[in-house]
């Protein structure tokens, strides 16, 4: 049997490739360049690799599962992502209330594992924080270490670590770009000492750490500034002092503590439209520190406003808003000094903040 081709015999073509061998030998393939050596990393490269490391474990991606209806007899299955981290070896994840109000079901995944089904054991809106706990605890929880938000300076570093657009693990780097920020929350509340940073803070970064340089949480990312719901340079996020503040109620109660003194106020739309800024005392209730320190209310018989509250601890207050912020600045058990003008008259008077939702 012979191999044929149409014009070529089988030896035809092994003489053919044999001139054509030394040819090929010769040809080289393309060759990428050398890798040139570098040096060991800079201190600070390093100090941020670390820190990585280290608090990557505590850091949560959170999942929920929201029912929305799509008409009059349908409903579909929406979900949404954000970021927490770890709380204590009991498996309870803080993030924000705005991450899981209204989830049907939340799952919590850590590191690298597999997600876990989780709970919400409390939620405070005024404060946009909130507490999760995990259906199953793992024996190598990592809780975050805290930092404190009363001694933070303008220009020192600090980290985010989060779950932007759903990419797990991403850290960013920026400064306090400013302190002492009100952040809008629910219910006409305001956060006093909001933190506000450039360290790139995206959608799913809501509820994750804000770190200082050290990898101690110094505040709970919340916020992006700005209209296109993307980084802009200016992120806000929740003082870690008030987190410490209020998660411990979140996990006991499941409620937040309420700082007041014992009065109401009168709506600020009705006091704007007299002519009135600042908090008007609308009622005061008997037995609390505003009874004792002799503040009054509106006199409805008489049909004169109530004392009008001007100042917390020397701070300007012309809302509700920023006085109930002032009082969370004040805390429980603490004393705020209030300014306080009546018949045109201004003093200072001192109140003890007490707990009003207990």
């Amino acid at each position: 049997m012979s191999w044929k081709r149409p014009g070529w015999t089988l030896a035809a073509a092994l003489a053919a490739m044999a001139a054509l061998a030394p040819y090929a030998q010769k040809a080289e393939l393309p060759q990428p360049r050398a890798v040139a050596p570098r040096g060991p990393l800079l201190a600070s490269e390093q100090a941020q690799i670390t820190l990585f490391e280290n608090v990557a474990p505590s850091v949560a991606y959170i999942t929920t599962e929201h029912v929305q209806r799509t008409s009059l007899f349908t409903a579909a299955v929406a979900q949404g992502a954000g970021s927490g981290f770890i709380w204590d070896n009991q498996g309870h994840v803080v993030t924000n209330n705005h991450v899981v109000a209204g989830a049907r079901r939340v799952t919590v995944q850590l590191d690298a594992g597999k997600p876990i089904n989780a709970k919400v054991v409390g939620v405070a809106p005024e404060y946009d924080l909130a507490v999760v706990k995990l259906a199953e605890v793992p024996r190598d929880l990592r809780p975050i270490p805290l930092g404190t938000s009363r001694d933070l300076k303008i220009g020192q570093s600090v980290y985010a670590v989060g779950n932007p657009f759903g990419l797990s693990r991403t850290l960013t780097q920026g400064l306090v770009s400013a302190l002492d920020r009100h952040l809008p929350t629910s219910q006409s509340r305001e956060i006093s000492g909001a933190i506000q940073t450039d360290a790139a803070i995206n959608p799913g970064n809501s509820g994750g750490p804000l770190l200082d340089s050290s990898g101690r949480l110094i505040g709970v990312t919340t916020a992006i500034r700005g209209s296109s719901a993307q980084s802009s340079g200016v992120g806000l996020a929740i003082p870690v002092d008030l987190v410490n503040r209020v998660v411990p109620f979140l996990i006991a109660r499941g409620k937040a503590p309420q700082p007041a003194i014992g009065i109401s106020a009168v709506d600020q739309a009705v006091a704007a439209r007299v002519g009135l800024s600042g908090v008007v005392i609308l009622d005061v209730r008997a037995k609390t520190p505003a009874a004792e320190a002799g503040l009054k209310g509106v006199d409805r018989q008489k049909g004169e406003p109530g004392d009008i509250i001007v100042a917390v601890n020397g701070r300007p207050v012309d809302s509700i808003g920023i006085f109930a912020a002032e009082l969370d600045r004040a805390g429980i058990g603490g004393v705020a000094e209030l300014t306080v003008q009546r018949d045109g008259q201004e003093r200072k008077v001192r109140v003890k903040v007490f707990d009003g939702a207990s």
